[in-house]
């Protein structure tokens, strides 16, 4: 807390700011080559930003370089850099001060939370403080319309597309086809609190013979941003899941889109 006096003889109290403390460390290298993508300008400073905060180079608690600096150094407009800015304020990662300058967050949010899960048990249990919201549901989807698969199509299928969040934050965006012929076992409470894997194993009598989970990289188009509430492009996980009886039909197709930034996969070796 700081005091001063004013012309008119009055006391001032200015609030106490976060202290300069140690600096961040300085990128190496060239001014980054921003003309390689069509994603906005902003938006690829944003996710440059964002890596500097997660990776340790702008450590909590420390002032990051002034706008200025981050344009001379990123070959940009001062008005660009502010946009990018305000993309990590809003995400709680930054916080502006007013004549002190902008600092990272003494406590960033938790981001790596969301487990793909890699074993049968995993895949079959609901994820702590998460909830499902429907989006669509629609039935009497002919069988060939679902996308490739292993094992050969049941007559019609049920279609959901369900979101998923947690912390008021949508981290999964899915496409669930169940063979239409389950679907009156299916209850509503099913489909807002079981993961697509739960909906044909928890039904008695139903037996999978094989199920198998595909996991790719990708980024985020623009409908899927807007699900999810990323930049364009930003990164996903694409996680195809199939259920298939002993006959080989499909009990069940999901195909899954997990925010990137909250996606941790732990595969145990030996």
């Amino acid at each position: 807390m700081t005091h001063s006096r004013s012309p008119a003889g009055e006391t001032l109290t200015t609030p106490p700011g976060p202290s300069p403390g140690p600096q961040p460390r300085k990128p190496a290298g060239p001014a980054p080559d921003l003309n390689r993508s069509a994603v906005a300008r902003y938006l690829q400073l944003a996710t440059l930003f964002r890596h500097r905060v997660e990776q340790g180079v702008w450590l909590p608690g420390t002032q990051i370089p002034t706008v200025d600096d981050l344009a001379a150094e990123c070959g940009v407009a001062r008005a660009t850099i502010r946009q990018a800015l305000d993309q990590l304020a809003e995400e709680g990662l930054i916080e502006r001060f007013r004549a002190k300058g902008t600092f990272v967050s003494t406590t960033p949010p938790q981001r790596l939370w969301c487990d793909v899960e890699t074993d049968w048990t995993g895949l079959l249990r609901s994820r702590e403080g998460a909830r499902i919201e429907i989006l669509s549901d629609t039935p009497g989807q002919d069988g060939s319309a679902l996308p490739p698969a292993i094992g050969h199509a049941a007559p019609l299928y049920r279609h959901l597309r369900r979101r998923h969040w947690r912390d008021n934050q949508p981290f999964l965006l899915a496409d669930v086809w169940l063979d239409e012929s389950l679907s009156s076992k299916v209850t509503p409470e099913d489909l807002v609190t079981k993961t697509a894997l739960r909906l044909v194993a928890g039904i008695p009598g139903i037996r999978i013979a094989n199920a198998r989970q595909t996991l790719t990289i990708g980024s985020a188009d623009v409908e899927t941003a807007s699900a999810l509430h990323l930049p364009l492009n930003a990164p996903i996980a694409h996680v195809h899941r199939v259920a298939l009886d002993p006959r080989g039909t499909l009990l069940l197709v999901a195909n899954g889109l997990y925010r990137g930034d909250t996606v941790r996969i732990d595969v145990k070796l030996r």
